[in-house]
């Protein structure tokens, strides 16, 4: 179903723009039948999308993960991201990226196809951004020895699981552990904490974190130290934020829990 917002709109299916109203996804196509894809969300600001080499570095990466065969040159998508930023008259905007491995006949064993690529498009809303409460989610846990918790795959449904536990329990975003009960990141987030010596902490990528690439610039910017951490390192935090493409936000509470109160280093971000 295609929303009022949407129906002006123009997105990019295989090369082409078009009305969103206008496009068709192959009902064969892998990343419908079987999430069988990846993705990348990006924010444009003053007409530039941010940090664009990175996401696509990313993107390639999971791809060969997946041994989706990704022909098209980063000159290439960075042209058709940029005609549809262009083509929605929008300075600043939402993209999301998807491929998938296209339209084939029933199975799991991948088989020649086509890649379908797609790209959207939403306005950036320019809300300040609301404090985090979460939860520490039990339904489901990120399985930190999966290949999969390093791409940016389709498949997102223990993290709807996740946010839907929150969500019933009355906050906005769960923290997802591992199997072996450490810290990982939120549902859509990478997590970083600050302890009482100031140090700034995150998950490892080998706890199940993604390698986010807003994750990899505050690493930079902060010196912050890859280490396993578990929930009571959360909770004795004195200040605790999440990341990812669209930016910072601060963690407030986990599990009824106020984390720190402290903001010096997310205003050190700011500036």
């Amino acid at each position: 179903m295609i929303s009022e917002n949407d129906c002006g709109r123009m997105l990019n299916l295989n090369g082409a723009l078009m009305a969103t109203t206008m496009a068709r996804i192959d009902p064969a196509d892998r990343g419908f039948t079987l999430g069988d894809g990846l993705f990348e969300t990006m924010l444009a600001c003053a007409h530039q999308i941010r940090h664009l080499a990175a996401h696509l570095n990313r993107l390639r990466t999971g791809a060969r993960v997946l041994r989706i065969p990704l022909v098209m040159t980063e000159t290439e998508l960075c042209t058709l991201l940029n005609r549809t930023l262009f083509a929605n008259h929008l300075s600043q905007a939402v993209l999301r990226l998807t491929v998938s491995r296209g339209p084939a006949d029933r199975g799991l064993l991948p088989q020649r196809a086509s890649p379908t690529i797609l790209i959207t498009i939403s306005p950036l809303s320019l809300r300040p951004s609301r404090p985090v409460e979460a939860v520490f989610a039990t339904t489901t846990r990120r399985n930190q020895h999966s290949p999969l918790s390093r791409i940016k795959s389709l498949n997102a449904l223990d993290n709807i699981l996740a946010r839907q536990e929150a969500a019933d329990r009355g906050v906005e975003e769960a923290v997802l552990l591992n199997t072996a009960g450490r810290l990982a990141e939120t549902t859509i987030a990478n997590l970083f904490l600050v302890t009482e010596d100031g140090k700034v902490r995150t998950p490892p990528v080998a706890d199940g974190a993604l390698p986010g690439i807003m994750r990899a610039n505050v690493m930079n910017q902060l010196g912050a130290i890859e280490t396993h951490l578990l929930p009571d390192d959360l909770l004795q935090a004195t200040e605790a934020f999440v990341t990812n493409a669209l930016g910072v936000r601060p963690l407030v509470a986990v599990d009824g829990h106020t984390i720190g109160g402290a903001t010096r280093v997310q205003e050190r971000l700011s500036l």
